[in-house]
């Protein structure tokens, strides 16, 4: 368990794709006046397990930070099934679809138990400091791709 941000994590494969998977407890402040998950709250956590995947399969996102380069997001898409309440435990289980020369698309399932909730992908730009779209250099892009469900 990660002690700065209470989120466990566990790992497992796929045929092909590497997926990360962290476990996240619904807090109370995470719910709206109806009592469930406020929608916007399950970008945070496909966040938080993209995070997650890079330190898993790849160098970390301080490793790209420090070369100055980020992912900004350019596109989301959230198909929303079942709410989720406060203290459900919940997985989100993530993936990346595919990396290009300036861009890369990972993809989320979030389940409670057995049911499925949520299920998404974002998409990123890599930009650098300045917010100017910038290749992802070459070493990066191809280890990167070497865990993508499309190769």
């Amino acid at each position: 368990m990660a002690a700065e941000t209470g989120i466990q994590v566990q790992e497992s494969s796929r045929r092909s794709g590497a997926r990360s998977s962290l476990v996240h407890r619904v807090g109370f402040h995470e719910t709206d006046a109806m009592g469930i998950v406020h929608h916007a709250n399950y970008l945070k956590l496909f966040e938080d397990a993209r995070v997650v995947w890079l330190d898993e399969h790849d160098l970390g996102y301080l490793h790209y930070m420090g070369l100055g380069l980020h992912f900004a997001v350019t596109h989301v898409e959230v198909d929303y099934k079942q709410s989720a309440r406060f203290d459900d435990r919940l997985e989100v289980t993530t993936w990346m679809d595919w990396v290009g020369g300036a861009s890369l698309r990972m993809s989320y399932c979030i389940k409670r138990g057995d049911d499925v909730l949520v299920t998404g992908s974002t998409e990123h730009a890599a930009v650098n400091d300045e917010g100017r779209v910038r290749r992802i250099p070459k070493d990066d892009r191809v280890r990167l791709a070497s865990h993508a469900i499309e190769r």
